[in-house]
């Protein structure tokens, strides 16, 4: 019956999309904001077209590779943790399974189910999946929202880099004369648009997620432009 329901009523959950979601936002979001702000930073300064080019480059790259590095490192750091806890829990149920089975028992009674029904539960998924039951319930480590470090650090020099590629394509086709205000409104626009697109992804009001990630990004480019005009030079 279980599986005639399953075939029959499929469920799509967003949580799946959690991980790479996250870094490839993240990512993103930074190489808008980030490579936008240095430019309009440096054209206030009253930069040359040519090093404002080679600002928007270096961007790029700089921060796709920070990105991608600093991603590895923070995943492979919470992979790590993981992977020791699934060691310690892997050991107490080997070396003490009946304490084991109290505790599960106590969270599935925490959950809401009364002793004997709680203890039945943890009986049964213990029988099956001791680990795996207890990494879930007791740890909250679970497949879908696991650690990969390689996946996140990927998916966030990517998205750097395609955000980062935006502002820079703007000052390749812009004038320069008119250059920090076609690349601030671009970039407002293309931070809603993020902001529309990982919220549509994840399911989450559009306009608000446009609004939050159009107004931070909009703030950290007034800022760095602000900063550029007070150290304003002729190069």
């Amino acid at each position: 019956m279980s599986k005639l329901y399953y075939r029959t009523h499929p469920e799509a959950h967003r949580t799946e999309h959690i991980g790479w979601l996250r870094a490839a936002v993240l990512g993103a979001n930074d190489g808008i904001i980030s490579t936008a702000s240095l430019i309009a930073g440096v054209t206030a300064a009253s930069a040359s077209h040519a090093s404002i080019i080679t600002t928007a480059i270096a961007a790029l790259v700089a921060g796709a590779m920070s990105m991608a590095a600093g991603e590895f490192v923070s995943v492979y750091s919470q992979a790590d943790t993981e992977k020791a806890d699934l060691s310690r829990e892997s050991e107490e149920l080997l070396n003490n399974p009946e304490a084991e089975h109290k505790e599960l028992t106590a969270i599935y009674i925490q959950r809401g189910l009364d002793q004997q029904l709680a203890d039945q539960v943890a009986t049964q998924l213990m029988a099956h999946d001791a680990l795996g039951a207890h990494a879930r319930d007791e740890l909250g480590i679970s497949e879908t929202l696991n650690a990969r470090p390689v996946q996140a650090a990927l998916a966030s020099a990517a998205s750097f880099a395609a955000g980062a590629a935006m502002p820079l394509v703007v000052v390749l086709l812009a004038p320069q004369s008119s250059l920090l205000y076609w690349i601030v409104a671009t970039a407002i626009i293309f931070l809603a648009m993020l902001g529309a697109a990982a919220a549509a992804v994840g399911n989450t009001p559009v306009l608000k997620s446009a609004i939050r990630v159009s107004f931070w990004g909009t703030l950290a480019m007034a800022v760095t432009t602000g900063v550029g005009a007070m150290f304003s030079t002729s190069v």
